[in-house]
Protein backbone atom coordinates (compact mmCIF):
# COMPACT_ATOMS: atom_id res chain seq x y z
CA UNK A 1 0.00 0.00 0.00
CA UNK A 2 1.20 3.50 -0.83
CA UNK A 3 1.18 5.98 2.09
CA UNK A 4 1.68 9.74 1.70
CA UNK A 5 2.03 12.57 4.17
CA UNK A 6 -1.16 14.22 5.41
CA UNK A 7 -0.35 17.36 3.43
CA UNK A 8 0.38 15.52 0.17
CA UNK A 9 -1.23 16.99 -2.98
CA UNK A 10 -4.62 15.54 -3.86
CA UNK A 11 -3.39 13.84 -7.01
CA UNK A 12 -0.92 11.81 -4.90
CA UNK A 13 -3.57 10.44 -2.57
CA UNK A 14 -5.45 7.16 -2.81
CA UNK A 15 -8.52 7.43 -0.61
CA UNK A 16 -10.72 4.43 0.10
CA UNK A 17 -14.13 4.27 1.71
CA UNK A 18 -16.82 1.67 2.34
CA UNK A 19 -19.37 1.37 -0.52
CA UNK A 20 -22.43 3.54 0.09
CA UNK A 21 -25.04 1.47 -1.77
CA UNK A 22 -25.72 -2.20 -2.64
CA UNK A 23 -24.60 -1.83 -6.27
CA UNK A 24 -21.27 -0.30 -5.27
CA UNK A 25 -20.86 -2.99 -2.62
CA UNK A 26 -21.44 -5.75 -5.19
CA UNK A 27 -18.96 -4.08 -7.57
CA UNK A 28 -16.33 -3.97 -4.83
CA UNK A 29 -16.87 -7.65 -3.98
CA UNK A 30 -16.63 -8.65 -7.65
CA UNK A 31 -13.46 -6.60 -8.05
CA UNK A 32 -11.91 -8.42 -5.11
CA UNK A 33 -12.94 -11.82 -6.51
CA UNK A 34 -11.39 -10.87 -9.86
CA UNK A 35 -8.04 -10.35 -8.14
CA UNK A 36 -8.06 -14.02 -7.18
CA UNK A 37 -9.52 -15.52 -10.36
CA UNK A 38 -7.64 -13.23 -12.79
CA UNK A 39 -4.44 -12.27 -10.92
CA UNK A 40 -2.39 -11.08 -13.91
CA UNK A 41 -2.63 -7.48 -15.08
CA UNK A 42 -1.57 -7.21 -18.72
CA UNK A 43 -1.38 -4.36 -21.19
CA UNK A 44 -4.35 -4.28 -23.55
CA UNK A 45 -2.13 -2.81 -26.27
CA UNK A 46 -2.55 0.70 -27.60
CA UNK A 47 -3.69 3.58 -25.34
CA UNK A 48 -6.97 5.43 -25.84
CA UNK A 49 -7.57 9.16 -26.26
CA UNK A 50 -10.42 11.58 -25.66
CA UNK A 51 -11.26 15.11 -24.53
CA UNK A 52 -11.60 16.30 -20.94
CA UNK A 53 -12.81 19.66 -19.62
CA UNK A 54 -11.51 21.26 -16.43
CA UNK A 55 -14.23 21.95 -13.85
CA UNK A 56 -14.41 25.05 -11.65
CA UNK A 57 -15.34 22.91 -8.64
CA UNK A 58 -12.34 20.62 -9.12
CA UNK A 59 -11.46 17.65 -11.26
CA UNK A 60 -11.88 17.16 -14.98
CA UNK A 61 -14.97 15.94 -16.84
CA UNK A 62 -14.80 13.66 -19.85
CA UNK A 63 -16.21 15.55 -22.81
CA UNK A 64 -15.98 12.62 -25.24
CA UNK A 65 -15.70 8.86 -25.07
CA UNK A 66 -12.20 7.49 -24.59
CA UNK A 67 -12.25 5.38 -27.74
CA UNK A 68 -9.88 7.10 -30.16
CA UNK A 69 -6.75 5.08 -30.94
CA UNK A 70 -4.79 8.04 -32.38
CA UNK A 71 -4.23 11.42 -30.71
CA UNK A 72 -5.15 13.27 -33.90
CA UNK A 73 -8.64 11.77 -33.89
CA UNK A 74 -9.16 13.33 -30.45
CA UNK A 75 -7.74 16.64 -31.71
CA UNK A 76 -10.33 16.55 -34.50
CA UNK A 77 -12.99 16.14 -31.80
CA UNK A 78 -11.48 19.16 -30.05
CA UNK A 79 -11.87 21.17 -33.24
CA UNK A 80 -15.54 20.17 -33.40
CA UNK A 81 -16.02 21.35 -29.82
CA UNK A 82 -14.48 24.72 -30.74
CA UNK A 83 -16.86 25.09 -33.68
CA UNK A 84 -19.89 24.25 -31.54
CA UNK A 85 -18.77 26.81 -28.97
CA UNK A 86 -18.33 29.37 -31.76
CA UNK A 87 -21.87 28.67 -33.00
CA UNK A 88 -23.30 29.13 -29.48
CA UNK A 89 -21.39 32.38 -29.03
CA UNK A 90 -22.73 33.66 -32.36
CA UNK A 91 -26.30 32.78 -31.34
CA UNK A 92 -25.73 34.65 -28.07
CA UNK A 93 -24.46 37.70 -29.93
CA UNK A 94 -20.96 37.39 -28.47
CA UNK A 95 -18.91 38.25 -31.56
CA UNK A 96 -15.60 38.42 -29.74
CA UNK A 97 -15.90 34.91 -28.31
CA UNK A 98 -17.24 33.58 -31.60
CA UNK A 99 -14.19 34.84 -33.47
CA UNK A 100 -11.80 33.47 -30.84
CA UNK A 101 -13.38 30.01 -30.81
CA UNK A 102 -13.51 29.89 -34.61
CA UNK A 103 -9.84 30.89 -34.79
CA UNK A 104 -8.95 28.01 -32.44
CA UNK A 105 -10.92 25.59 -34.62
CA UNK A 106 -9.05 26.76 -37.71
CA UNK A 107 -5.69 26.39 -35.94
CA UNK A 108 -6.62 22.81 -35.09
CA UNK A 109 -7.24 22.20 -38.81
CA UNK A 110 -3.54 22.90 -39.37
CA UNK A 111 -1.69 22.21 -36.10
CA UNK A 112 -1.37 19.38 -33.60
CA UNK A 113 -2.63 21.12 -30.47
CA UNK A 114 -3.52 19.16 -27.33
CA UNK A 115 -5.15 21.91 -25.25
CA UNK A 116 -7.31 24.99 -25.85
CA UNK A 117 -8.94 27.56 -23.59
CA UNK A 118 -12.66 27.96 -24.26
CA UNK A 119 -15.10 28.59 -21.40
CA UNK A 120 -12.64 26.33 -19.54
CA UNK A 121 -9.54 24.38 -20.45
CA UNK A 122 -10.20 21.48 -22.83
CA UNK A 123 -7.43 18.92 -23.20
CA UNK A 124 -6.67 15.80 -25.21
CA UNK A 125 -6.10 13.15 -22.55
CA UNK A 126 -4.49 9.73 -22.62
CA UNK A 127 -5.68 6.51 -20.98
CA UNK A 128 -3.63 3.36 -20.55
CA UNK A 129 -5.59 0.14 -21.15
CA UNK A 130 -5.22 -3.08 -19.18
CA UNK A 131 -6.90 -6.47 -18.88
CA UNK A 132 -7.00 -8.99 -16.07
CA UNK A 133 -6.12 -12.55 -16.99
CA UNK A 134 -5.94 -15.93 -15.32
CA UNK A 135 -5.66 -19.65 -16.16
CA UNK A 136 -8.96 -19.43 -18.06
CA UNK A 137 -7.83 -16.42 -20.12
CA UNK A 138 -8.87 -12.74 -20.00
CA UNK A 139 -11.61 -11.58 -17.65
CA UNK A 140 -15.13 -11.34 -19.13
CA UNK A 141 -17.68 -8.69 -18.05
CA UNK A 142 -18.85 -8.67 -14.44
CA UNK A 143 -22.48 -8.80 -13.35
CA UNK A 144 -22.08 -5.37 -11.72
CA UNK A 145 -20.91 -3.69 -14.95
CA UNK A 146 -23.56 -1.27 -16.26
CA UNK A 147 -25.24 -2.60 -19.40
CA UNK A 148 -27.86 -1.43 -21.89
CA UNK A 149 -29.39 -4.80 -22.65
CA UNK A 150 -30.48 -5.08 -26.28
CA UNK A 151 -31.06 -1.34 -26.77
CA UNK A 152 -29.74 -0.86 -30.30
CA UNK A 153 -31.29 2.58 -30.75
CA UNK A 154 -28.36 4.99 -30.60
CA UNK A 155 -30.49 7.51 -28.65
CA UNK A 156 -30.78 4.99 -25.81
CA UNK A 157 -27.10 4.12 -25.73
CA UNK A 158 -25.55 3.92 -22.29
CA UNK A 159 -21.95 5.06 -21.90
CA UNK A 160 -20.80 5.17 -18.26
CA UNK A 161 -17.77 7.26 -19.30
CA UNK A 162 -19.85 10.12 -20.73
CA UNK A 163 -19.59 13.05 -18.35
CA UNK A 164 -17.43 11.01 -15.97
CA UNK A 165 -15.67 13.26 -13.46
CA UNK A 166 -11.99 12.46 -12.96
CA UNK A 167 -10.89 13.55 -9.51
CA UNK A 168 -8.04 11.72 -7.73
CA UNK A 169 -9.28 12.99 -4.35
CA UNK A 170 -12.65 11.19 -4.56
CA UNK A 171 -12.69 8.05 -2.35
CA UNK A 172 -13.05 4.65 -4.05
CA UNK A 173 -13.84 1.14 -2.88
CA UNK A 174 -11.10 -0.95 -1.32
CA UNK A 175 -10.60 -3.16 -4.39
CA UNK A 176 -10.35 -0.20 -6.76
CA UNK A 177 -7.91 1.54 -4.43
CA UNK A 178 -5.67 -1.50 -4.39
CA UNK A 179 -5.90 -1.75 -8.18
CA UNK A 180 -4.71 1.86 -8.39
CA UNK A 181 -1.61 1.02 -6.37
CA UNK A 182 -0.96 -1.97 -8.65
CA UNK A 183 -1.30 0.08 -11.83
CA UNK A 184 0.86 2.95 -10.60
CA UNK A 185 3.84 0.61 -10.55
CA UNK A 186 3.33 -0.90 -14.02
CA UNK A 187 5.86 0.19 -16.64
CA UNK A 188 6.68 -1.30 -20.05
CA UNK A 189 9.49 -3.85 -19.86
CA UNK A 190 12.75 -2.80 -21.46
CA UNK A 191 13.53 -4.91 -24.51
CA UNK A 192 9.86 -5.56 -25.23
CA UNK A 193 9.06 -1.98 -26.23
CA UNK A 194 11.01 0.72 -28.13
CA UNK A 195 13.37 2.76 -25.92
CA UNK A 196 11.44 6.01 -26.42
CA UNK A 197 8.22 4.34 -25.26
CA UNK A 198 9.93 3.10 -22.08
CA UNK A 199 11.52 6.51 -21.46
CA UNK A 200 8.19 8.32 -21.86
CA UNK A 201 6.46 5.86 -19.52
CA UNK A 202 9.13 6.33 -16.85
CA UNK A 203 8.92 10.12 -17.23
CA UNK A 204 5.11 10.01 -16.93
CA UNK A 205 5.37 8.03 -13.70
CA UNK A 206 7.25 11.01 -12.26
CA UNK A 207 5.38 13.92 -13.83
CA UNK A 208 1.92 12.31 -13.43
CA UNK A 209 2.23 10.00 -10.41
CA UNK A 210 -1.48 9.98 -9.54
CA UNK A 211 -4.10 7.81 -11.22
CA UNK A 212 -7.84 7.82 -11.90
CA UNK A 213 -9.69 4.71 -13.08
CA UNK A 214 -12.36 5.19 -15.73
CA UNK A 215 -15.44 2.98 -16.05
CA UNK A 216 -14.48 -0.29 -17.72
CA UNK A 217 -14.75 -0.72 -21.48
CA UNK A 218 -15.28 -3.96 -23.43
CA UNK A 219 -13.73 -5.54 -26.49
CA UNK A 220 -13.19 -8.98 -28.03
CA UNK A 221 -10.29 -11.40 -27.68
CA UNK A 222 -9.67 -14.59 -29.64
CA UNK A 223 -7.94 -17.78 -28.54
CA UNK A 224 -5.51 -18.93 -31.20
CA UNK A 225 -3.22 -21.91 -30.68
CA UNK A 226 -3.92 -21.95 -26.96
CA UNK A 227 -3.07 -18.25 -26.57
CA UNK A 228 -5.39 -15.25 -26.36
CA UNK A 229 -4.93 -12.19 -28.51
CA UNK A 230 -6.98 -9.02 -29.09
CA UNK A 231 -8.97 -8.82 -32.31
CA UNK A 232 -8.33 -5.09 -32.75
CA UNK A 233 -12.00 -4.24 -32.28
CA UNK A 234 -12.61 -0.75 -30.90
CA UNK A 235 -13.60 -0.55 -27.25
CA UNK A 236 -17.34 -0.56 -26.55
CA UNK A 237 -18.93 1.17 -23.53
CA UNK A 238 -21.01 -1.82 -22.39
CA UNK A 239 -20.97 -5.64 -22.75
CA UNK A 240 -24.05 -5.52 -24.98
CA UNK A 241 -22.44 -3.02 -27.33
CA UNK A 242 -19.35 -5.22 -27.64
CA UNK A 243 -21.54 -8.24 -28.32
CA UNK A 244 -23.55 -6.28 -30.87
CA UNK A 245 -20.41 -5.19 -32.71
CA UNK A 246 -19.10 -8.78 -32.71
CA UNK A 247 -22.41 -10.01 -34.10
CA UNK A 248 -22.17 -7.42 -36.88
CA UNK A 249 -18.57 -8.44 -37.61
CA UNK A 250 -19.49 -12.11 -37.91
CA UNK A 251 -22.25 -11.34 -40.40
CA UNK A 252 -20.66 -8.48 -42.37
CA UNK A 253 -16.91 -7.87 -42.21
CA UNK A 254 -15.53 -11.34 -41.42
CA UNK A 255 -16.99 -12.95 -44.58
CA UNK A 256 -15.24 -10.29 -46.69
CA UNK A 257 -11.94 -10.18 -44.77
CA UNK A 258 -11.65 -13.97 -44.61
CA UNK A 259 -13.07 -14.56 -48.11
CA UNK A 260 -15.55 -17.09 -46.79
CA UNK A 261 -17.45 -19.45 -49.04
CA UNK A 262 -21.27 -19.32 -48.88
CA UNK A 263 -21.17 -22.45 -46.69
CA UNK A 264 -18.68 -20.87 -44.28
CA UNK A 265 -20.64 -17.64 -44.28
CA UNK A 266 -23.71 -19.57 -43.12
CA UNK A 267 -21.67 -20.99 -40.23
CA UNK A 268 -20.65 -17.47 -39.18
CA UNK A 269 -24.23 -16.20 -39.38
CA UNK A 270 -25.36 -19.15 -37.23
CA UNK A 271 -22.70 -18.25 -34.65
CA UNK A 272 -23.96 -14.64 -34.64
CA UNK A 273 -27.53 -15.95 -34.15
CA UNK A 274 -26.39 -17.96 -31.11
CA UNK A 275 -24.57 -14.95 -29.70
CA UNK A 276 -27.70 -12.79 -30.05
CA UNK A 277 -30.06 -15.42 -28.68
CA UNK A 278 -27.97 -16.49 -25.68
CA UNK A 279 -26.54 -13.07 -24.84
CA UNK A 280 -23.39 -14.88 -23.75
CA UNK A 281 -19.82 -13.60 -23.50
CA UNK A 282 -18.34 -16.35 -25.69
CA UNK A 283 -19.01 -17.86 -29.07
CA UNK A 284 -17.25 -20.58 -31.07
CA UNK A 285 -17.16 -20.42 -34.85
CA UNK A 286 -15.29 -23.09 -36.78
CA UNK A 287 -12.11 -23.57 -34.67
CA UNK A 288 -12.13 -20.05 -33.20
CA UNK A 289 -13.14 -19.10 -29.65
CA UNK A 290 -14.15 -15.46 -29.25
CA UNK A 291 -14.78 -13.81 -25.89
CA UNK A 292 -16.12 -10.42 -24.80
CA UNK A 293 -13.51 -9.15 -22.34
CA UNK A 294 -13.29 -6.36 -19.78
CA UNK A 295 -10.77 -3.51 -20.26
CA UNK A 296 -9.56 -1.42 -17.32
CA UNK A 297 -8.57 2.15 -18.25
CA UNK A 298 -6.29 4.40 -16.23
CA UNK A 299 -5.50 8.10 -16.67
CA UNK A 300 -2.41 9.49 -14.99
CA UNK A 301 -2.70 12.76 -13.07
CA UNK A 302 -0.12 15.37 -12.14
CA UNK A 303 -0.14 18.87 -10.62
CA UNK A 304 -1.72 20.32 -13.77
CA UNK A 305 -4.32 17.61 -14.30
CA UNK A 306 -4.62 14.57 -16.59
CA UNK A 307 -1.82 13.38 -18.88
CA UNK A 308 -1.79 14.41 -22.55
CA UNK A 309 -0.40 12.31 -25.43
CA UNK A 310 3.27 11.37 -25.09
CA UNK A 311 5.97 12.24 -27.68
CA UNK A 312 6.48 8.54 -28.51
CA UNK A 313 2.77 8.01 -29.26
CA UNK A 314 1.88 6.37 -32.57
CA UNK A 315 0.32 9.39 -34.24
CA UNK A 316 0.24 8.77 -38.00
CA UNK A 317 -2.60 11.14 -38.87
CA UNK A 318 -2.16 14.79 -39.80
CA UNK A 319 -4.66 17.62 -39.25
CA UNK A 320 -7.29 17.75 -41.97
CA UNK A 321 -5.93 20.79 -43.82
CA UNK A 322 -2.39 19.39 -43.80
CA UNK A 323 -3.77 16.24 -45.42
CA UNK A 324 -5.68 18.31 -47.97
CA UNK A 325 -2.59 20.39 -48.79
CA UNK A 326 -0.48 17.26 -49.32
CA UNK A 327 -3.08 15.66 -51.60
CA UNK A 328 -3.38 18.85 -53.67
CA UNK A 329 0.41 18.91 -54.05
CA UNK A 330 0.14 15.38 -55.43
CA UNK A 331 -2.51 16.50 -57.91
CA UNK A 332 -5.39 14.85 -56.03
CA UNK A 333 -8.41 17.16 -55.83
CA UNK A 334 -11.17 16.02 -53.50
CA UNK A 335 -14.65 16.58 -54.94
CA UNK A 336 -17.61 15.68 -52.72
CA UNK A 337 -19.88 15.43 -55.78
CA UNK A 338 -17.79 12.75 -57.48
CA UNK A 339 -19.43 9.30 -57.06
CA UNK A 340 -17.36 6.74 -55.14
CA UNK A 341 -16.63 3.66 -57.23
CA UNK A 342 -16.34 0.52 -55.09
CA UNK A 343 -14.25 -2.54 -55.85
CA UNK A 344 -15.78 -6.02 -55.54
CA UNK A 345 -14.78 -6.46 -51.89
CA UNK A 346 -16.29 -3.11 -50.93
CA UNK A 347 -19.47 -3.92 -52.88
CA UNK A 348 -19.84 -7.19 -51.00
CA UNK A 349 -19.25 -5.42 -47.70
CA UNK A 350 -21.92 -2.86 -48.55
CA UNK A 351 -24.43 -5.56 -49.56
CA UNK A 352 -23.86 -7.50 -46.34
CA UNK A 353 -24.07 -4.35 -44.22
CA UNK A 354 -27.32 -3.21 -45.82
CA UNK A 355 -28.79 -6.72 -45.46
CA UNK A 356 -27.86 -6.79 -41.76
CA UNK A 357 -29.35 -3.35 -41.14
CA UNK A 358 -32.53 -4.45 -42.90
CA UNK A 359 -32.60 -7.63 -40.77
CA UNK A 360 -32.42 -5.38 -37.71
CA UNK A 361 -35.30 -3.30 -39.04
CA UNK A 362 -33.10 -0.33 -39.92
CA UNK A 363 -32.91 0.00 -43.74
CA UNK A 364 -30.40 2.59 -44.90
CA UNK A 365 -29.81 4.51 -48.17
CA UNK A 366 -27.22 3.12 -50.50
CA UNK A 367 -23.77 4.33 -49.48
CA UNK A 368 -22.17 4.81 -52.88
CA UNK A 369 -22.42 4.19 -56.59
CA UNK A 370 -21.76 0.54 -57.35
CA UNK A 371 -21.13 0.87 -61.01
CA UNK A 372 -18.77 2.96 -63.04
Amino acid sequence: MVNFADDAPGYLTIRMAAPDDPVAELADVEAWTAREKYPQILSAGYPAFGIAREREQGGWELHSSMVEIYPQSARDDLGSICRRQAARAEEAGDAESQQRYQALAERLDWEKIDEVELDARHRVVRAERFIRSGPDGPEPPRSSDPDDHQQRDITDELNPATGFVMDPTVPTGTSEGILKTDLIQLLPAEGQFPPDVCEDALRASRTHPGVVLLPAAFTVAERVGGRWRPTGMMDAPTPFRARDILSMRLRVSEPVERRLTPEQQAVYCAAADRLDAEQSCEVTVEDRLLRIIRVERMIRFGPDGPESPRPSEHDPEDPIMVQDQRLRAQGVILDEDTPIVLDEGAKQLQRLFEAEMARRGKPIPRLAENEE
